[in-house]
């Protein structure tokens, strides 16, 4: 055969265990079609690590101020169940829908008719870490795909240039189980989720040494580019090293979009002063929160925001007045912002804000005498914005005291069935083969709401 002739068997090695194979892949994961129509194309979720209290927050109950310190029999995860806690905040309706939400959040208070309210979440583990997993992975055992991995799974990047999936944590820290919330599970390496720092550059090491020279540097990526195609031909199909070869071709690009992307400086001072940059005690969230934004704006599917890690959160168990009046000053504005902010550019109609928390606060007080909650995940409220939901709605009705769903609870499955069907995704069509069963985000569980979809 003509040395220029190229064989099948070249053409199939050429594709199959080297970088074209790994473009061919990028083309073909851009172009994967949704199950349906979409309603948005991406996602910010927003989490609230340790237990954000619903009763104090968005599901108002009178009875709690009524009988405030009256004897209430429930269980209780540290088993100290005191008397009944009126919440230290009053709570208004609000806006031209009238969602009930507490003087705690003034700045989600005035865009309350954006927010769709979820009352009746209820999760499967009362500890933080089973339960951070669960919201992140729906499953409260780690070693399973986030949904943003799955998202990005599904339906690719529509940038080059920047990771589809990527976390900012709290500048205090990750929450509990770390690095796991955003990994990609068994799904293929490449969908894992990519944290940027909270101080400093956002991505360590990106940037070359000042003293190595463009020639070198050139020549290094050379060398170690023909020793991942060699790698790569001895191990076709090893999705570990395909990620981290197209890891290298990201970083390149990287280096020449994600400053520009992380410089804040670049919005008007009155985007800054919206977001609460000009304040010491909102910055670090609002810092996560516009960048968020720009990070949307620039293509990447699903962003991920901590407000909380494993130090400083929402675990109100001795003080839930000074606890929640901290975070939530921190959390607020920020959070309003992105909200009136994606508005304003015309992308909150494609863009879906998930408000979420891994578990809810009894409505008792935890021990005789004391002022803070414990942990509840029988009944606590998430909520959705942005497109294909309606706005300005609650959604679920808990008992007297926000102890129980009375009417439609809606499980931690169906909070992510209903996110991936707004993104245009069958949960249960959204499979991956592993150990022997087809693996889903929501198991083998979980409806959409069809209660909270717009029209």
């Amino acid at each position: 055969m003509p040395t220029n002739v190229l064989s099948r068997r070249r053409l199939l090695l050429d594709t199959g265990a080297g970088f074209g194979w790994l473009a061919l892949s990028s083309l073909l994961q851009a172009g994967t079609q949704p199950h349906r129509k979409p309603r948005v194309k991406r996602v910010v979720q927003v989490f609230c690590a340790g237990g954000m209290s619903h009763l104090d927050t968005f599901d108002y109950k009178p009875l709690l101020g009524e009988r405030d310190g009256k004897p209430y029999e429930m269980p209780t995860f540290f088993g100290q169940a005191g008397n009944l806690f009126a919440s230290p905040w009053a709570f208004a309706q609000r806006g031209q829908s009238g969602l009930w939400v507490s003087g705690l959040l003034p700045h989600l208070a005035r865009v309350a008719d954006k927010l769709t309210v979820i009352r009746t979440m209820v999760a499967k583990s009362a500890n933080h870490m089973p339960a951070i997993a669960q919201a992140n992975t729906g499953f409260i055992l780690t070693g399973f795909p986030s949904m943003g991995a799955w998202v990005t799974y599904a339906l690719g990047s529509e940038s080059e240039n920047l990771p589809a999936f990527v976390v900012l944590p709290d500048p205090r820290g990750v929450p509990w189980g770390g690095s796991v919330l955003w990994s990609n599970g068994f799904l293929p390496a490449a969908h894992q989720g990519t944290a940027f720092r909270a101080s400093g550059d956002p991505v360590p090491d990106l940037a070359d040494p000042k003293d190595t020279r463009p020639e070198a540097r050139r020549d290094a990526l050379a060398w170690l580019r023909s020793m991942n195609e060699r790698y790569a031909a001895e191990h076709p199909g090893e999705s570990s090293l395909e990620a981290r070869v197209r890891s290298y071709e990201m970083a390149a690009s990287m280096q020449l979009t994600v400053p520009g992307i992380a410089d804040l400086t670049r919005e008007s001072a009155a985007t800054q002063r919206l977001y609460g940059l000009d304040n010491k005690d909102t910055a670090p969230m609002a810092r996560n929160c516009l960048l968020a934004r720009r990070l949307l704006e620039s293509g990447v599917r699903f962003v991920q925001v901590y407000c909380g890690g494993s130090g400083k959160n929402w675990d109100a168990h001795g003080d839930l007045a000074g606890n929640h009046a901290t975070m939530a000053i921190e959390y607020d504005q920020p959070v309003a912002a992105l909200l009136t902010d994606l508005e304003s550019r015309g992308m909150l109609d494609d863009t879906l804000v998930m408000g979420v928390t891994e578990f809810g606060r009894t409505p008792v007080a935890q021990g005789a005498g004391k002022r803070g909650r414990d942990h509840h995940p029988d009944c606590f409220t998430c909520w959705f914005a942005g497109g294909g939901v309606r706005p300005g709605i609650a959604y679920g009705v808990s008992d007297e005291v926000g102890r129980r769903p009375l009417e439609n609870p809606v499980t931690v499955h169906d909070y992510h069935a209903t996110a991936l069907h707004l993104l245009g995704l069958d949960h249960e069509r959204l499979t991956y083969y592993h150990n022997g069963i087809q693996r889903r985000l929501t198991d083998v569980h979980g409806h959409v709401v069809e209660g909270v979809l717009s029209a």
